[in-house]
C-alpha cells in the first residue's frame, strides 16, 4: 500500500509559515519599541532687493525644509539619525548619525548638518534674524573672517567636563557630501578643529574660543598646504539687552594668499515676549601678500515679530568694500515670513 505524506509535509508548512510569521511579528515588535521617529518642517517666504545696481527679477521666494530624526537603544548606546531636506525636488540636504557613550562622550558623522567644531561658532554675535553678512554678494576664495573648513563628512566629538563643553571634528581630504564606498574627488590632506564653550563663568555670560587647521590642497612648492583658523567670542545679557563682540583671523598658508582678520560687534534688544531689534557691525581686514591691505566694512539692522509658530523679520544688509576690492559695495533688503510645524 502506498502511503501519502503530502499531507504531512502541508501541516508542517504551515506549521514553519506559522512560526516565521510569528518571529517576524517579534522583531517588528521590537524595531517598534527601540525606535522612535518624528518629523518636523519649516517653510520661510521671502521678499529680496538688492542695491541699485543689481537686476532684482522676481524678488520673492520661498525656502523650505523637512527635518527626519530617529533615536533609540542599539547594543546599550543612545543612536539618533537625522535627515533633513531643504527645498522642494532638491534630494538629500544633510544627515548625521550618532552615538551617544555616555560620560565617554558623543561621536557623530556629519554629512552637512553642522553638529559642531569650528564653525559653529564663526558668528555669535547677537541679532534679531540673520547675521549682518546674510545676502550679500558672496566672493570666490573670500570667507569674511567666518572661520572653518565646512561641515561635511566629518567626525564629531563632543563632551562636557566641569561646565567646559567641547566640539571636535576631524576630516580625511575636502569636507564634501560621500556616499558609502566612495571617496571625495578633492585632495587627500587632512583637517581638523574645536571649539570650548562656556555660559557658567559668570551669570549672564556666555564666551568661547576655537582653533582648526584646514588643508588647503596646495603642493608643498606653493606655500603651506594648512590655513589656520581662529576665534573667539563673549556675549553677555543683562535684562532685555545682549551684547556681544567676536575676534576672527583666517591665514591661508598657499603662496599669495589673502589673509583676514575679524572684529564684530552686535547688540539685541528684546523690546517684550514678541518684538526684538538688533544692530551689528562686523569689519574685516583683508591683508594682501603682495598689494595695500583692504578694509571692508559690513552693518546690519534687524527686527523680528513672533507668534507663537510664526515670525516676521525685516533686515537690512550692506557692505562696502565687498570682499577686499576697493569701491566694491552691495546692499540688501530682506522682508520674511517664516513657518514651523
Amino acid at each position: 500500500m502506498k502511503i501519502n505524506n503530502n499531507k504531512g509535509k502541508i501541516i508542517m508548512n504551515k506549521l514553519t509559515k506559522a512560526g516565521l510569521t510569528a518571529l517576524a511579528g517579534s522583531l517588528v515588535a521590537v524595531s517598534a519599541q527601540a525606535v522612535e521617529m518624528s518629523v518636523a518642517g519649516s517653510a520661510k517666504l521671502t521678499y529680496h532687493n538688492g542695491d541699485q545696481t543689481e537686476i532684482t527679477g522676481n524678488p520673492y521666494g520661498m525656502n523650505t525644509s523637512l527635518s527626519f530624526t530617529g533615536s533609540g537603544e542599539v547594543n546599550g548606546y543612545d543612536t539618533s539619525l537625522t535627515i533633513v531636506q531643504n527645498d522642494a525636488n532638491s534630494g538629500l540636504s544633510s544627515a548625521a548619525m550618532s552615538v551617544d557613550l555616555a560620560d565617554l562622550g558623543k561621536i557623530t558623522f556629519d554629512q552637512g548638518t553642522g553638529a559642531g567644531g569650528i564653525s559653529s561658532i564663526d558668528d555669535k554675535t547677537p541679532t534679531a534674524a540673520e547675521e549682518i553678512w546674510d545676502g550679500l554678494d558672496a566672493t570666490t576664495g573670500v570667507g569674511n573672517g567666518l572661520v572653518g573648513g565646512g561641515n561635511a563628512g566629518v567626525f564629531v566629538y563632543a563632551n562636557s567636563l566641569m561646565d567646559m563643553n567641547l566640539s571636535a571634528q576631524y576630516s580625511k581630504g575636502n569636507r564634501v557630501n560621500n556616499s558609502d564606498d566612495t571617496a571625495s574627488g578633492g585632495h587627500g590632506g587632512s583637517s581638523w578643529d574645536f571649539a570650548l564653550t562656556n555660559n557658567t563663568l559668570v551669570e549672564g555670560l556666555d564666551a568661547g574660543f576655537g582653533y582648526g587647521e584646514v588643508s588647503n590642497g596646495a603642493p608643498g612648492a606653493l606655500g603651506s598646504d594648512i590655513d589656520t583658523h581662529a576665534v573667539v567670542y563673549a556675549n553677555y545679557s543683562m535684562g532685555m539687552v545682549t551684547a556681544g563682540y567676536t575676534v576672527a583671523e583666517i591665514n591661508k598658508g598657499g603662496l599669495g594668499s589673502v589673509g583676514e582678520q575679524a572684529n564684530a560687534f552686535g547688540i539685541a534688544v528684546n523690546i517684550n515676549d514678541n518684538l526684538s531689534i538688533s544692530y551689528g557691525e562686523r569689519e574685516i581686514e583683508h591683508t594682501k601678500a603682495s598689494a595695500a591691505h583692504v578694509t571692508e566694512d559690513i552693518e546690519g539692522f534687524a527686527i523680528a515679530y513672533t507668534m507663537g509658530a510664526a515670525k516676521i523679520t525685516a533686515q537690512n544688509n550692506e557692505t562696502t568694500n565687498n570682499g577686499g576690492t576697493l569701491a566694491v559695495n552691495d546692499e540688501t533688503t530682506q522682508v520674511a515670513l517664516s513657518l514651523s510645524f
